[in-house]
């Protein structure tokens, strides 16, 4: 065996080239294999890559296998030939399966994952346990269809949007809308426990043609009790989409003074207050635009009435005019005292704002 081994590498070595080339051929089962294995190996990655590559090389290797059996006669050539065919084949079929088993029955939920799923880094068996939990539906509403109407639908579902859009509205007020990847009713579901019942308080109406998926009540609390990391990924998203309502709300939400709240601490309200001009004439003008005022609650005032503390210049009105000014003057947003209302019911909270010395102590 040295001897064959030494004699091998001598004539690899040291062999000569061919002296000269036949004009013969192989014949058109070698030519067109090879042909195929070259298209075979411009294949991608991933597994629709591997799909392609093992697909196309499997069909290259049979026609070796026929070169060998017809033209060349070899055992050798015939056995590789069909070694690598066994191969390519086995290759094919562990793909296939996992791609049965990794998929998803739908392209409307395998584009859910992609979407919201994947970038939290859910496993897709995960996914496939909660999509299990809808039956893997996906459920439709046409155009000015009730989702839900207040006072009368029960809360007994919790849905979460694909596509379209939906209104929401309260005694016929429109209050915000809910659009795709976000839940329909997760302040219901958050408002009731597992043994409560309730029903709507707002009208769901869809906009333009939805597609949802929708949980049971009593199978999705099922499948949460049994599974903590589908627990607390539900948690997450239902917190994040409330967070999300609430700022959309707050967007609409104005004092008649005409400043916007700010709902992120709940005795503490940073406001910008607009430029306004006294329509009697008074000695007092609103603090400018850019300076930015401050509504606090004085725990010893009897009436709970929020002052301003600006940070600032200010001129003092001892009639009080200015104020009975902005708050009957017609061009500013008309509605409830929000400002007024929000504070009276923080002031007797305890751990509020005023029981800190100041804000950075309250955010510890």
């Amino acid at each position: 065996m040295s001897i064959y081994n030494s004699s091998l590498f001598e004539s690899v070595l040291h062999g000569q080239p061919c002296q000269g080339w036949t004009n013969s051929t192989e014949g058109a089962m070698y030519h067109l294999g090879n042909t195929v294995l070259f298209l075979g190996y411009m294949g991608g990655s991933g597994p629709y890559g591997a799909m392609y590559i093992f697909g196309l090389m499997v069909p290259s290797f049979l026609c070796l296998v026929l070169w060998g059996i017809l033209t060349v006669c070899g055992m050798d050539v015939f056995a590789w030939n069909v070694l690598l065919m066994l191969a390519c084949l086995g290759q094919i079929c562990h793909l296939v399966v996992r791609l049965l088993q990794d998929g998803l029955p739908s392209e409307e939920l395998s584009a859910l994952y992609a979407a919201v799923y994947q970038p939290l880094d859910v496993p897709v068996q995960v996914f496939k346990e909660i999509t299990a939990a809808c039956e893997n539906k996906v459920l439709s509403l046409q155009p000015e269809e009730t989702y839900a109407v207040e006072g009368k639908t029960p809360i007994d579902q919790l849905s979460f949007l694909l596509s379209g859009r939906i209104r929401v509205s309260l005694e016929g007020q429109f209050l915000h809308y809910i659009f795709p990847h976000q839940f329909l009713d997760s302040p219901e579901w958050e408002s009731l426990r597992p043994t409560e019942d309730g029903n709507f308080q707002v009208t769901l109406t869809a906009e333009t043609e939805c597609r949802y998926i929708s949980w049971r009540r009593r199978r999705l609390y099922l499948l949460l009790s049994k599974d903590r990391y589908i627990t607390r990924l539900f948690s997450i998203m239902l917190g994040s989409d409330i967070a999300d309502k609430l700022y959309s709300l707050n967007d609409k939400l104005f004092a008649k003074s005409g400043v916007r709240l700010d709902i992120r601490l709940p005795s503490l309200y940073h406001v910008l207050a607009p430029s306004t001009h006294s329509s009697d004439g008074g000695s007092a003008s609103a603090p400018p635009r850019d300076v930015q005022t401050v509504v606090t609650v004085d725990p010893s005032h009897d009436g709970r009435r929020p002052h301003r503390n600006q940070a600032g210049p200010s001129t003092s009105n001892p009639s009080g005019r200015n104020r009975h000014t902005q708050s009957s003057d017609p061009e500013m947003p008309s509605g409830e005292d929000s400002t007024s209302l929000v504070l009276e019911d923080f002031a007797d909270m305890t751990g509020s704002l005023m029981d800190y010395g100041s804000e950075r102590d309250y955010l510890k």
